[in-house]
């Protein structure tokens, strides 16, 4: 989300105007190391090892891989549990003061009382963020950026963990129009960051000594294969998970990394569904749920000879959806970023509760419209004879008796409060398999609703994922569609395929994901033969959204000021040369440099790698500082300005990133009481800071 990543955060936004106006933040970001580090202490480790420690080594990563997925799945359970415990509480809570006041005429207790429940809620999450900025939105910009290799603060970290985990449980529970699938995917990644390095920032106590998986290179690679799991967990889909850890993630990428990745993802998606199998059906040992996420089942009923899934007449209605899921979706975004735009200039500079302020408002907006829309714009429908066509009778009885019948009388249902006064996933499950109709006017007005409050809700600062949200809303859309070619056209088609085909439209158009959509989405629905219309959806979705704007994470990486590097240059790139955007002055360090100069070179530049030169002692006289500064007669030399053991001590210990601004401070108050002798010893603080 655009929830900041550090306390300067209001003060650098004060600093950088652009010439469009935009304000981005000051890009003080350090990259990852992209290959091993290769220095003294390192090849002493590897002297040390053999055949037989190499393979200990690739065993232990089996292991890690393993222990990765297993630990994803149970965060997946743990969340889960509570929100669907929380949600029980309040719409039995609910429900029932619904159904006595209307008859008695109390209905503004129940609001009261659903407000209480959502605002208490979404007023935990917030705080939860506010302890760990980085928890806020869904997480899968920062994961991108990071597998992009760039490093951005705290985002790994285990207080972000908790207050992530914690925080969407409590989010979702609160009735915000927010997922609990796009922070899956930011704790898987934590996890994989945190098990294998054996020790903690946070709790230090916390620390074995086990220094292998240390290294940026092997710390990705786990990364890469919690994301996955996160995804797996999600959705019930591991194959997607690993696709959209190669797509959308990691720019370093091996074959052996592949199969570890499958396998994390594969132990992720099992755990969460041994365990949520045994816990909702008692019966352990048999694997019946396999996602947060679960779509139901598409089939016709075994006596329906003419009814298909799809024809390839609907192909053509699907390429006119995705067209139009593609416009949504870049409308949504340009919202999206000019919403984010406007927090960043007027909330997030204010105080920080001024943000938790926000949360409620958003949080109390979203309830009075979702009871006021049940109570009023609900049409009452009839519930359709349970031998109906197609859907089997395990599936009848499970949607039926989600429906909610507010104000009706009785064998009719309220097909507004049906959608509203549900969690989401049996929102979408409904518009998926209700064979019962929803209004075109009620979805009409449920998609536009919830189009705009999902919109304003995604960046507001509590832990949010955006697929769910963006389902339903598709979904909603679909089933449109469906209603209309089925009622005033009179076609024969499956609603549930066209409720599909939307919600794939919608969300593709907002995401821009291409491969791993289409797996994710056909593994959710268990239904290979929805591949292509999927597939064709998905991409004429891209198309028509990547015409006017970027994915919602892209949009969201570029507010936050990270220099991603894409995949595709621009055409004009080809064009420059190295000496075009190099940096005429550069800053340098002798091999014998003075500690005091190079804290003040600390102390006056944001990066922390600068190269070492050594003069060309025959031409002395040609050696200028400044601009000629790479010219032949200077030679560099890759050699390391610390200590030995100042340089096993800084690679051992993870960095903290700080922006400068707040390092020039420190620095400062340390070198106003100290002696010049205590120089070393600021040195090395500062390098651990950064």
């Amino acid at each position: 989300g655009s929830g900041g990543s550090n306390p300067a955060w209001g003060t650098i936004l004060g600093e950088t105007r652009e010439p469009e106006d935009e304000i981005l933040p000051r890009k003080d970001y350090e990259s990852l190391d992209y290959d091993r580090c290769i220095n003294e202490p390192h090849i002493e480790v590897l002297e040390g090892i053999d055949n037989k420690k190499a393979k200990k080594y690739e065993a232990i990563k089996w292991i890690l891989v393993f222990a990765i997925g297993v630990s994803t799945g149970m965060v997946g359970l743990f969340v889960d549990f509570f929100v669907r415990l929380f949600n029980q509480l309040k719409f039995n809570v609910v429900g029932k003061s619904v159904e006595e006041c209307s008859e008695k005429g109390c209905l503004a207790l129940s609001l009261l009382e659903l407000l209480a429940f959502n605002m208490t809620f979404v007023f935990i999450a917030s705080l939860l963020v506010l302890i760990e900025p980085v928890a806020g939105g869904s997480g899968i910009p920062e994961i991108k950026s990071y597998l992009n290799g760039v490093k951005i603060p705290g985002i790994v970290r285990l207080r972000t963990f908790l207050c992530k985990a914690i925080g969407v449980l409590f989010a979702v529970s609160g009735g915000l129009f927010v997922g609990k699938e796009g922070p899956m995917i930011h704790s898987g990644a934590i996890v994989g960051a945190g098990l294998p390095q054996f020790q903690s920032i946070t709790f230090r106590k916390i620390h074995f000594n086990f220094p292998y998986f240390r290294s940026d290179r092997d710390k990705r690679d786990f990364v890469s294969a919690g994301a996955a799991a996160g995804v797996a967990a999600a959705f019930g889909a591991p194959i997607g998970g690993t696709l959209f850890s190669l797509e959308e993630g990691s720019s370093f990428w091996n074959q052996a990394l592949t199969w570890k990745v499958l396998f994390c993802s594969m132990s992720a998606t099992f755990t969460l569904n041994f365990f949520r199998s045994g816990i909702n059906f008692n019966k352990w040992g048999s694997f019946q749920l396999p996602g947060l996420l679960n779509f139901g089942e598409f089939k016709c009923s075994n006596g329906d000879k003419n009814c298909h899934l799809w024809t390839a007449v609907d192909l053509a209605f699907f390429v006119a959806m995705g067209f139009v899921g593609g416009l949504l979706g870049a409308l949504f975004n340009c919202l999206n970023k000019r919403l984010s735009k406007y927090r960043m200039r007027n909330v997030h500079p204010k105080a920080k509760f001024m943000r938790v302020l926000e949360s409620l408002l958003v949080s109390m907006v979203t309830t009075v419209v979702i009871f006021v829309a049940s109570m009023t714009l609900g049409e009452c429908r009839d519930l359709s004879s349970p031998t109906s066509n197609n859907t089997t009778s395990t599936q009848v009885t499970m949607v039926n008796s989600t429906i909610k019948q507010f104000f009706c009388p009785n064998k009719t249902y309220n097909d507004m409060a049906t959608l509203f006064f549900n969690p989401q996933e049996v929102a979408i499950n409904q518009l998926f398999h209700q064979d019962g109709t929803f209004s075109p006017v009620t979805l009409t007005i449920f998609f536009t609703l919830y189009f705009l409050l999902a919109c304003w809700t995604y960046g507001v600062s509590v832990p949010s994922g955006l697929f769910v949200p963006s389902l339903l809303c598709g979904a909603a859309f679909g089933r449109l569609v469906a209603n209309v070619l089925k009622i005033n056209i009179g076609m024969d088609i499956y609603s549930g395929t066209f409720a599909l085909i939307g919600a794939a439209a919608f969300l593709g158009g907002v995401v821009r994901m291409t491969i791993s959509l289409t797996v994710i989405l056909i593994e959710s629905t268990n239904e290979i033969t929805y591949g292509l219309p999927i597939m064709v959806t998905l991409m004429v979705a891209k198309w028509t959204g990547d015409f006017f704007n970027k994915g919602i994470y892209d949009i969201h990486i570029k507010l936050r000021g990270v220099p991603l590097l894409e995949w595709e240059t621009e055409v004009e790139m080809d064009k420059l040369t190295a000496s075009d955007i190099m940096e005429p002055n550069l800053t340098y360090v002798y091999p014998h440099t003075r500690i005091q100069s190079l804290v003040s070179i600390l102390r006056t530049t944001v990066h922390h790698a600068f190269p070492v030169v050594t003069e060309n002692r025959d031409n002395e006289k040609e050696f200028m500082k400044g601009n000629i500064l790479i010219s032949n007669n200077i030679r560099f030399k890759k050699s390391s300005v610390l200590t030995r053991a100042g340089e096993q001590r800084r690679r051992c210990q993870s960095m903290k990133s700080y922006p400068s601004s707040e390092l020039r401070n420190v620095c400062d108050e340390q070198l106003g009481g100290q002696p010049a002798g205590d120089n070393q010893d600021i040195l090395e603080q500062m390098l651990e800071r950064r």
